[in-house]
């Protein structure tokens, strides 16, 4: 059963879990659960997704559950009027804030996107990020004699496919349990001296307008159990309101 964070009749946020798809693919088309039928079924009504988490990232996905409610908030997310924050954990020692405004070029999947234009030019692409904590372990990486981390609060300001992933892989700072954008050699070190085996990448946080009421909304998701232990090895760290 997912766990719902927040549900009034037009609109209803789950906690994803990692691992889970938000719809069918034909990436994975072994898969036969899908948070879109999960909510459905426990619920007993249709939802609407309104925007995507990648399978491998948890936390904060919003659904509608009428088709003007869809529309509305279409065009909170189409403006850039929702806002995100997440919980990433990426190798070494990041600057302690930063902004990447690199433009991304739409990453299209051979299987999935064989249909869209394949020569777009980029499109702009901006993400923010606030170091929260440093981590050394002594375990090496294989160039040197222990390994550096850094936890990060990051948001983006535009919503690119896979952009905080790629952003971070651009300034070498890529996430923990990426095995797309990421360093194979830290990814092993986690899944093999740590035991954790997901993408360490949550949605923390999702704020907006409520498209009707015009009440602020503020939806917020708690770490799963193998992310907050990876968390707590940073220390005292006061994650993003980290008691949602």
């Amino acid at each position: 059963m997912l766990n719902i964070l927040y549900r009034d009749d037009k609109l209803i946020a789950i906690d994803k879990p990692s691992g889970l798809l938000v719809h069918r693919s034909l990436i994975d088309k072994h898969e036969t659960r899908f948070a879109i039928q999960v909510l459905r079924d426990q619920i007993g009504q249709r939802v609407y997704p309104l925007h995507r988490l990648d399978k491998p990232t948890s936390g904060v996905l919003l659904f509608a559950l009428t088709e003007d409610a869809a529309r509305n908030m279409g065009t909170v997310f189409g403006g850039n009027q929702a806002h995100k924050t997440y919980l990433a954990v990426v190798r070494g020692y990041a600057a302690e804030q930063d902004r990447i405004d690199y433009p991304l070029r739409e990453d299209l999947d051979r299987m999935t996107d064989a249909r869209a234009q394949q020569d777009k030019p980029a499109q702009p692409a901006v993400t923010d990020y606030q170091r929260l904590a440093t981590l050394e372990l002594e375990i090496s990486d294989g160039r040197h004699p222990t390994s550096r981390y850094s936890l990060l609060e990051v948001t983006p300001r535009t919503g690119r496919k896979h952009q905080i992933r790629r952003h971070l892989k651009h300034i070498f700072h890529p996430i923990i349990g990426d095995t797309t954008h990421g360093d194979g050699r830290h990814n092993r070190i986690f899944r093999e001296h740590l035991h954790c085996q997901r993408l360490l990448l949550s949605a923390r946080e999702l704020r907006f307008t409520h498209p009707v009421s015009g009440a602020p909304i503020l939806i917020q998701a708690p770490l799963d159990t193998e992310f907050q232990r990876i968390v707590d090895l940073f220390g005292d760290v006061r994650c993003a309101r980290n008691d949602p």
